[in-house]
Formats: C-alpha cells, sequence, structure tokens
C-alpha cells in the first residue's frame, strides 16, 4: 500500500490507527480466531474490596501497547541477541472484551470465560487483561477440558480466601478455587509480603494444598535461577500476574498498592525462565487501574511486560505449524 509517497506503506506511529492490543488485528467473531496467541479484556472489578478502577485496565493497557507497536521488524533484544516478535513468526490477534453485566458477578465471569474458551478452542494461547483479579477464576475454569498445568503467581497478596460474608468469587479467592481444580497440579506464589488480606490460617490452607509461597525478599536472596529448580521442569504453566506484585515506586495504578516489590527486571527473568522451563498454556494480567497513576507508568509497565513475555513464550516454544 503506498499513502502521501510513502513506498513502504503507512508510517503507523503509535497514535494513529485503531487501538488494538500491540496494533495486531482484531478478531470480533470469536469462531473466526486463527492465531497463536489471543488478547481477551475482562474489564470488571467488581470483586475488589478497596478502590475500584481495574476495569479501565484493559483499554489503559492497550493504549500504552501501542508504543512498543512501532517497528514491523520485531523486537531486537541485544542481550539476548534474539529478535521478538518478528512478523514473520508472530500471529496475535485481540479479540476486544468479554461482555460485563454490572453488578452481575456470575454472568460476568461467565462471559469471560466463553471467550477463554473460544481461544483454546482455537488452539490459541489465551492471554487476559484484567480487571480485577477474580477475572483468573473464569480463566481457571475454562481448561477444564484441557491438559493439566501448574499455576504461577506474581503478586503482593495470597488470594487464598476461601469465603468471606458468602463471597467466595472476589478477587481475595482466585487461588484458592484455582487449587480446587483437579487440573491445577501446582500453584506457586511468588512475590507475597507484608500486611496482607490473608490470615495465617490462609498460608497455611494454602501450604496444605501444596502451594510454593516466597516473598520478594525470599527470592532476591535465592536468585532467579534456585527459584527456577524449585519449579517442575517440562511443564504447562499457567501464570497470573497480579501488577501489585510489583513495587508501586513503578506501578502505582493499582488498587491495592504494596511497598517493597518487585522490579522490572526480577520479574522478566522470572518469566523468560518459564519459557525455557516448559510451555505456557495460558496469562492473565489484572489490577491495572490507571486512574490512580497520571503518569501511565503502570499500563506502560503491564503492555511493556506482556509483550517480552509473549515474545519470548514464541521464541522458546514456537507454535506447531
Amino acid at each position: 500500500m503506498t499513502q502521501h509517497g510513502y513506498a513502504s506503506g503507512r508510517l503507523n506511529l503509535p497514535f494513529v490507527g485503531i487501538c488494538s492490543f500491540g496494533k495486531y488485528p482484531i478478531q470480533p467473531d470469536w469462531s473466526q480466531i486463527d492465531a497463536d496467541v489471543a488478547i481477551l479484556g475482562a474489564p470488571f472489578d467488581c470483586g475488589t474490596q478497596y478502590r475500584p478502577g481495574a476495569r479501565f485496565g484493559p483499554r489503559a493497557i492497550r493504549e500504552a501497547s501501542t508504543l512498543f507497536s512501532f517497528g514491523h521488524a520485531g523486537a531486537y533484544d541485544h542481550e539476548d541477541d534474539i529478535t521478538y516478535l518478528a512478523a514473520d513468526k508472530t500471529r496475535i490477534v485481540d479479540i476486544g472484551d468479554a461482555d460485563i453485566i454490572h453488578t452481575d458477578t456470575a454472568q460476568s465471569h461467565a462471559n469471560i470465560e466463553t471467550g477463554v474458551r473460544a481461544i483454546l478452542a482455537a488452539g490459541a494461547v489465551p492471554v487476559v487483561l484484567g480487571g480485577d483479579h477474580s477475572v483468573n477464576i473464569p480463566c481457571i475454569n475454562a481448561f477444564s477440558d484441557q491438559e493439566p498445568f501448574h499455576l504461577v503467581q506474581i503478586d503482593a497478596h495470597l488470594d487464598f480466601v476461601d469465603e468471606r460474608h458468602g463471597v467466595t468469587a472476589g478477587h481475595g479467592n482466585p487461588m484458592r478455587r484455582a487449587a480446587e481444580k483437579p487440573w491445577v497440579k501446582g500453584l506457586s506464589q511468588f512475590g507475597i509480603r507484608n500486611v496482607s488480606s490473608t490470615a495465617r490460617e490462609g498460608y497455611e490452607d494454602a501450604r496444605g494444598f501444596g502451594s510454593d509461597i516466597l516473598s520478594v525478599r525470599q527470592i532476591r536472596k535465592l536468585g532467579i535461577d534456585a527459584v527456577m529448580d524449585r519449579l517442575p521442569k517440562n511443564e504447562r504453566f499457567y501464570v497470573t500476574i497480579d501488577i501489585d506484585g510489583f513495587d508501586p515506586s513503578i506501578a502505582p495504578g493499582t488498587g491495592t498498592p504494596s511497598h517493597g516489590g518487585f522490579l522490572y527486571y526480577e520479574i522478566l527473568e522470572l518469566l523468560d525462565g518459564l519459557c525455557r522451563r516448559g510451555n505456557i498454556a495460558g496469562i492473565d494480567l489484572v489490577e491495572v487501574a490507571p486512574d490512580y497513576d497520571p503518569t501511565g507508568s503502570t499500563s506502560t509497565l503491564a503492555a511493556q511486560l506482556l509483550l517480552n513475555f509473549i515474545g519470548r513464550m514464541l521464541h522458546h516454544n514456537p507454535p506447531t505449524p
């Protein structure tokens, strides 16, 4: 295509065009998904116990992701000497958002589950943009007819509450609900720290389910290689990333910030290690609440991390033709 004399086509700067994730193609028909990775928005935040606003997370992450879409030859990393997300090896689509029914958690979660199941039926890896952490519950439910996996959580909070005043599907419950599923083979919870929303009994319950719980300080003391050695080899991993796992100095735009969190490269190295250690079955990134961060840094962090994670996933475990 030629436009305004540019023989190579449009310049397509980040602020131009339709704002899909990474400016990848949009596929609104969930029965026609043809990709290796599919992005689904889950703009639901009725499960939060403190500050709302994560319903605006998917839009903010998509907007921030356009910053990294400028350059069609992929993303060359000189430290790894690898070009990630090369156009000829990357098939990513954005399938839009699950429909959210205000005040109706059950139906909203069901709609999210439907979207994830559609992605899985197409043979693609789901990448879900939250929303509060309760959206992980329908994501995990959607894998009921898939091969089992090990769940890796990056978070400040354990999220292992069984029930609180009748609530079993809020953003404090997802890891408990996941641990109950027969297709979740194990659970690693990284970054858990400080004053927590889960009582001592919750930690005891999590360990009773076989969970490996590590704080940020413990991971720094061990080192990423030693943390990787605690995970099973040649495993399928589902990764759930709560943005409050990061320190609020770089990610203030979240409902429940907790100081003492991870920095960017610590998590990138952990995710890179997961991609080398096994296959990624699915990803969700939750709790980005952009209105609490006027700089946009939190949304940028989320988009940058996801694009780097997806790039490494596709490079180290290329899809089967």
